[in-house]
C-alpha cells in the first residue's frame, strides 16, 4: 500500500486506503493550540498528553496498532502491557463482559444488552444490539481479541441482506438491524437468528444508526488489527454502499442533514427530537468520512466516493454554522428579526427569539459552546445531548475551536452534565406540560430518568475518547472517579436517575453490557491513548479554513 501521500477527502486510491486517508497524528493533535492559554495544565494532563503520547508519532498502521496476547479474566491485556495500577472492579469488569457473550453455532457473535437474573421481565435485553455492542467491541479489540468483533460485522452484514417487511410495509434493502437474537434448540442441535429491524420495537421505529455504528465498527477494526481484508470483501463493499444508497439518496429536503423520527437512535422512545437530531448527523458524518477511507476507488465504489465527498463538504458547513451554539451565537439569535424572505434573510430558519427556552440563557457560560439538539423550520432545540457533541469531536465535524468550546462548556457546568454519576444522556429534561406533549406522557421517561435528563455510565467512553483527543484527560480522569465509586458496588446498572444521577434509575437494569464496556474502554483508553486511533478521526484538510456564513449573516 502507498502511504507517501497526504491524507485528504479526494485521495482514495484503488485499495481500501484507511491507512492513507486518516492516520492519526495524536502528538501533532494534542499540540494544537488552546483557547484557554493561560490554563495551567495538571500533572495528569501533561502525563498523558506529552509522556504517553508525543514520545512518538502515530503515521502508519504498523504504528497505531498492537494487538497483544490474549489475557485471562484478572489480567486484561491493556493493564498487563502498562505501568498503571489497574483498579480492582476492572477484573470484575472483565469477567462480568464475559457472561454476556452470545455465541451461534460455538463462535461469539455479540454481548447481550444486560444479564440482569433479578429481573423479572427480560423484554428484549437478552438480544445483541447493533449499537450496545460497539463499546463491547472496542474492548475486545483494545484487549486483543478481535475475532468476536469480526463475527458480529460478517453476522449482522448477512442479517442486512434479508427482505425486511413490517406489516405489508418493506424497508429500505440498507436497513440493519436494530438487534438479533439467537435461539438454541437443544434437541435439534442447531442455532437460529432472529432479527428485530424495527417490527418488534417500542413505537416500531427502524434504527438509523445501526447502518452507522456497523461502518464506523468496520473501520475500527480494521485500524485495530491492521486486517484491511475484510472491509475490502465483496461482501463489505456493498453492505457499505447499500447503507450509502440509503441516507445519500435524492428528495425533497433543501437540506444536508437526514430527516429522522423520534426513537431511531440509542435516544429509541418519543422525546421530541424528530427532525434532524444532533446524535444522528454527527454519526452520519462520521460513517461517511470512514466509508470514505475504506471504499475501493473501483467502478462501483467511485460514485459513492463523489457523493461522500460533496455530502461532507455540505454537513460540516451546515452543522458548523446552524446548529453550534455559544455565547455571541445566542445573543445574535435573541436579536433575531422574523418574517424574513429571499436569500438576504438572516433568520433562515425563521426561528421566533420568544421561543429560546429561559434555562439556556443562565446555562450559557461566556467561554464555551455546544451543538444544539435540532435545527428545522421555526424550530431550534436548545437541549445539550451527550452522544451528538462527543462523536462530533471524535469525527472531527467539530473544529479544534469548537471541540475546545465543548470541553470548556462540560467544566463550566460540571454539577449539570455530570453531576455524581456520568454522564447526562440530555440536558436539561422536559417536565410538565411539555413532558405530556412532547414523550406522550412516557411513564418510563419522567424527567432527569432513562433519556429524559438520565445518566448513564456508557457514555464515559465517548467522553473520554474525545477529552483524549482534545488534549484534556483530567476531564475523563476525574468523570471516572466518580463511576468508580458507585459503579460496581450498584451492580452496572443501566442508568441513574435525579439531577445529579444519585440515584439508580427506576426501571434500570442490573449488569447492563455496556455499562461495564463503556468503563472498560474509558479506563483502557487512558492507560494507552493510542488506542484513540481506532475511534477518531483527524480533522480533513479541504475542511479545516474557518467556514464563514453568507454575507446576510453578518449584515
Amino acid at each position: 500500500m502507498d502511504t507517501t501521500r497526504e491524507p485528504g477527502l479526494r485521495n482514495v486510491s484503488s485499495q481500501c486506503s484507511i491507512s492513507e486517508t486518516d492516520d492519526y497524528d495524536l502528538s501533532r493533535l494534542l499540540d494544537k493550540p488552546r483557547l484557554n492559554i493561560e490554563r495551567q495544565r495538571s500533572f495528569d494532563e501533561r502525563s498523558l498528553s506529552e509522556l504517553s503520547i508525543g514520545v512518538h508519532r502515530v503515521d502508519t498502521y504498523e504504528s497505531i496498532y498492537s494487538p497483544g496476547m490474549r489475557s485471562g479474566l484478572n489480567t486484561p491485556a491493556s493493564s498487563a502491557r502498562n505501568s498503571f495500577e489497574p483498579h480492582p472492579m476492572v477484573a470484575e469488569a472483565w469477567e462480568a463482559l464475559r457472561r454476556s457473550l452470545v455465541f451461534f453455532r460455538g463462535q461469539p457473535v455479540g454481548t447481550i444488552a444486560a444479564y440482569d437474573h433479578a429481573s423479572e421481565e427480560v423484554l428484549n435485553y437478552d438480544q445483541v444490539f447493533v449499537r450496545d455492542f460497539v463499546p463491547s467491541a472496542l474492548a475486545f479489540l483494545m484487549n486483543g481479541e478481535p475475532e468476536i468483533v469480526k463475527n458480529f460485522l460478517l453476522k449482522t452484514l448477512h442479517l442486512q441482506g434479508w427482505e425486511k417487511r413490517i406489516d405489508r410495509f418493506k424497508l429500505g434493502e440498507g436497513a440493519m438491524p436494530a438487534s438479533f437474537k439467537v435461539l438454541h434448540d437443544p434437541i435439534r442441535k442447531t442455532d437460529t437468528l432472529i432479527a428485530d429491524f424495527g417490527e418488534s420495537a417500542i413505537g416500531r421505529v427502524a434504527p438509523v444508526d445501526s447502518g452507522f455504528w456497523w461502518i464506523i465498527l468496520l473501520r475500527a477494526y480494521t485500524k485495530s488489527t491492521g486486517d484491511l481484508s475484510l472491509a475490502e470483501t465483496p461482501e463489505c463493499q456493498k453492505g457499505m454502499r447499500l447503507i450509502l444508497a440509503l441516507c445519500l439518496s435524492e428528495g425533497f429536503d433543501t437540506f444536508p442533514t437526514l430527516l429522522c423520527a423520534d426513537g431511531c437512535s440509542m435516544i429509541d422512545r418519543r422525546m421530541g427530537i424528530y427532525g434532524y437530531p444532533m446524535e444522528i448527523q454527527a454519526l452520519f458524518f462520521m460513517a461517511l468520512r470512514c466509508a470514505l477511507a475504506m471504499l475501493k476507488h473501483d467502478a462501483e465504489g467511485k460514485e459513492f466516493i463523489e457523493r461522500i465527498v460533496k455530502s461532507l463538504h455540505a454537513l460540516s458547513y451546515h452543522m458548523r454554522s446552524y446548529f453550534w451554539l455559544d455565547f455571541q451565537q445566542l445573543n445574535d439569535i435573541y436579536r433575531y428579526k422574523t418574517e424574513e424572505y429571499s436569500h438576504t434573510a438572516v433568520n433562515k430558519f425563521n426561528v421566533i427569539p420568544d421561543s429560546i427556552p429561559d434555562w439556556v440563557f443562565d446555562f450559557m457560560p461566556t467561554r464555551g459552546g455546544y451543538f444544539i439538539g435540532n435545527v428545522s423550520p421555526a424550530r431550534m432545540d436548545f437541549r445539550w445531548f451527550c452522544l451528538g457533541n462527543c462523536v462530533a469531536i471524535l469525527s472531527s465535524l467539530a473544529t479544534p475551536e469548537q471541540s475546545m468550546a465543548i470541553m470548556d462548556l462540560i467544566e463550566s457546568r460540571w454539577e449539570e452534565l455530570v453531576g455524581e454519576m456520568p454522564l447526562k444522556i440530555c440536558y436539561p429534561a422536559i417536565e410538565s406540560h411539555e413532558w405530556r406533549i412532547v414523550t406522550g406522557c412516557d411513564p418510563k421517561n419522567t424527567r432527569w430518568s432513562y433519556h429524559n435528563g438520565g445518566s448513564w455510565p456508557v457514555l464515559l467512553w465517548m467522553l473520554t475518547a474525545a477529552c483524549i483527543k482534545v488534549g484534556r484527560p483530567q476531564i475523563a480522569r476525574r468523570a471516572i472517579e466518580l463511576a468508580e465509586s458507585r459503579l460496581l458496588k450498584d451492580n452496572w446498572p443501566e442508568y441513574y436517575d435525579g439531577k445529579l444521577g444519585r440515584y439508580i434509575g427506576k426501571q434500570a437494569r442490573k449488569f447492563q453490557t455496556w455499562s461495564i464496556a463503556g468503563y472498560l474502554v474509558a479506563k483502557m483508553m487512558l492507560e494507552d491513548p493510542s488506542h484513540l486511533g481506532m475511534i477518531s478521526l483527524e480533522e480533513d484538510k479541504q475542511m479545516k479554513p474557518l467556514l464563514k456564513r453568507s454575507s446576510s449573516w453578518t449584515c
